[in-house]
């Protein structure tokens, strides 16, 4: 009798899917589990079955094991498999599933309760010779006790959340002035995104490489590694950029951190897909950083580079059977690159976006994978991680990976929220990054005041372009018997375009059978619209023909113009409005979110610069503070309240 026959992705998103597509080509069938929010999701549409498992936000559903073992009880799953995130490093959830005899597709689950603390994991690691770095990870977890180890470690320093990973509970710190601050925020977000608020501290590495190897180990003592990767290019300790193989990588520095990383995994009977990480320094010395008990995020580039499905070894190992290859025959061929797609505005500290899908039309490359969970008209909510999915090129060289790359990040066309596509480009552009020396400080060294990092200014293609859709669309709307004909069409149109808190104007001249002349400011251009059909504008632009997505509805429009869009808005009949000032005094949400805590109550004089309320929006805390010094005269929240982007939260006079 086979271990298993149906598979339950305990997951959403790109991930699930992901899953899905190699499951379902080795013949096993698939069990999708949904929140209310997720309901007409990619994932759900693609398994076999789907079961709803409660309410948007994740203790309620994806962290609901009674939920998730109820749904693979239901539809007859005989495994589960957890995908990366929520409950894929819980080790009670792996008990569980051991408990209600469903196959949990990961390690045992003391491997994950041992890794899964990163200090019972450091001292694990410690004992069986692994380099690691020094730093404080003992029991005692009092204020005192962190500000004395700290000072004995020395700043800078890092803060880490002992359960956590993916930036949360992070904090670098500076001096012991910072440390009480950052040491509540830290144990503040862990205990909200991990259930747990115990704390770590280590000697911060003045801009190491991060470096990771994946490892794979089966039910019959074999454990191996498949080269490594290259994770170092990272805002706020969140990966970015990730490739294979590590630029800077040499025969010997393989061996000894695949070894090492062995060492990690055999020091807890290590079975399934694990990563073990490090960080390597300027002279070539690795320290452990952390091991990852589940399938990574950027797992494809290893795929690419092995040209082996690590989902399908997952599978098999969970049945029993032995790893396929042994060390000696793992081959690491060519170079891959990763990138991350995230609902994110850089322009705005990187505050995640949300809002409706109006287009997803990802790149059609050779040697391009794109690994995704969207569809057009699909609501990207607050409730989860702003990752929307992954672009992942392979080449004979990391220069032709890089250049394919960059292409499908600059063509793939996403409409209705903001995303990181910019940025994207913009890294992979950069000299530095093409050179290959760099480390986990290269946005904070070359990126600190890009263009890229600031709010966009349309230009006046951008601006011209629009408001000829803009008036396309009002033509056709009023049916003119031809686009673009008026009475009086010699007198020009006077547009106001807006973006954001901003608007510029616009002339545009409009006479049948004529092309577009449109100026703005001193810029003259002629443009004409060969077709547009509402979802793509063919125009010649001085002669040179272009073709863009858009969507419009009510006076707004979604334009992409690469390797980004721009939301514009049609205000020429609003009343011109000036930007409300920092100091206004009113505190709005900068996105939909859950106040996690208010620090203020009405009446209370309060200071500019102080901490009023912490918003919590796809797994992070954002801190609000107040502007003005004053009184607090009306709080409208309190914690608990799920509130929607520029909502008042509350006023100080």
């Amino acid at each position: 009798m086979p271990a298993f026959s149906k598979i339950l992705i305990a997951n959403r998103g790109e991930i699930a899917c992901r899953i899905q597509r190699t499951a379902q080509a080795l013949g096993y069938r698939t069990v999708a589990v949904f929140s209310d929010t997720d309901a007409d999701a990619l994932h759900v549409q693609m398994a076999d079955e789907a079961v709803n498992i409660g309410p948007a936000p994740v203790k309620q559903s994806y962290l609901n094991i009674p939920a998730i073992i109820d749904a693979a009880r239901r539809t007859g799953a005989d495994a589960i498999h957890p995908g990366y995130g929520f409950l894929s490093e819980n080790a009670e959830f792996a008990l569980t599933c051991q408990q209600a005899g469903i196959i949990f597709i990961g390690p045992s689950p003391e491997a994950i309760e041992l890794m899964g603390s990163k200090r019972l994991s450091k001292l694990a690691m410690i004992k069986a010779g692994v380099p690691c770095i020094k730093g404080y990870q003992g029991r005692e977890q009092d204020d005192a006790t962190l500000s004395r180890e700290a000072a004995r470690i020395g700043y800078p320093l890092m803060i880490k959340a002992s359960a956590g990973g993916g930036g949360r509970g992070m904090r670098l710190v500076h001096s012991a002035a910072e440390l009480l601050e950052q040491l509540r925020t830290a144990r503040s977000e862990a205990l909200h995104g991990f259930g747990s608020d115990e704390l770590i501290l280590e000697q911060a590495l003045i801009d190491p490489r991060h470096v990771e190897v994946q490892v794979f180990g089966d039910q019959h003592g074999n454990l191996i590694y498949l080269g490594e990767r290259d994770c170092s290019i990272q805002r706020r300790h969140q990966k970015i950029i990730e490739e294979a193989p590590c630029p800077i990588m040499t025969t010997d520095l393989r061996q000894a951190m695949g070894e090492a990383a062995l060492k990690a995994g055999r020091a807890v009977n290590y079975v399934g897909a694990g990563t073990v990480e490090f960080l390597l320094d300027a002279r070539g010395q690795f320290y452990f950083l952390e091991m990852n008990t589940r399938l990574q995020v950027e797992h494809p580039v290893t795929e690419l580079i092995t040209g082996l499905d690590l989902v399908a070894w997952q599978l098999h190992v969970a049945e029993g059977l032995p790893l396929p290859l042994r060390q000696e025959q793992v081959q690491l061929n060519g170079h891959a690159m990763e990138v991350r797609l995230y609902a994110e505005d850089p322009a705005q500290g990187f505050l995640p976006q949300t809002g409706r899908i109006a287009a997803w039309e990802p790149a059609l490359l050779g040697s391009v994978r794109i690994d995704h969970g969207l569809i057009d008209g699909q609501s990207v909510s607050p409730f989860y991680d702003p990752l929307l999915g992954k672009l992942i090129a392979h080449g004979a060289t990391r220069e032709e990976a890089r250049r394919k790359l960059l292409r499908a990040v600059q063509d793939s066309v996403l409409l209705g929220v903001q995303s990181n596509q910019r940025l994207l480009a913009s890294l992979l552009e950069h000299p530095q990054f093409i050179s290959g020396e760099f480390s986990t400080g290269f946005i904070p060294t070359y990126f600190a005041d890009h263009p890229c990092l600031h709010p966009h200014v349309p230009s006046a293609e951008e601006l011209a372009i629009a408001a000829a859709l803009f008036y396309q669309a009002s033509a056709q709307t009023h049916r003119a018997p031809l686009a673009g004909w008026r009475n009086n069409a010699s007198v020009p149109l006077h547009y106001r375009i807006g973006l954001e808190d901003q608007a510029w104007p616009v002339e545009l001249n409009a006479e049948p059978g004529k092309p577009y002349r449109a100026r703005v400011g001193t810029r003259a251009l002629e443009l004409k619209v060969i077709g547009c059909d509402g979802r793509w504008a063919t125009l010649e632009l001085d002669g040179i023909r272009q073709r863009h997505a858009y969507r419009l509805e009510a006076g707004q429009l979604w334009l992409f113009m690469r390797p980004g869009s721009l939301r514009l808005v049609d205000g020429t009949q609003a009343l011109v409005s000036g930007q409300v000032s920092v100091s206004s005094g009113t505190l709005k949400a900068p996105m939909d979110g859950a106040i996690v805590d208010v620090l203020v109550s009405e009446g209370s004089p309060v200071s500019k610069g102080q901490l009023l309320v912490v918003l919590e929006a796809m797994k992070m805390e954002h801190p609000l503070k107040s502007g003005i010094d004053g009184v607090l005269k009306r709080l409208q929240v309190r914690v608990g309240d799920q509130v929607k982007n520029r909502q008042i939260l509350l006023e100080v006079e």
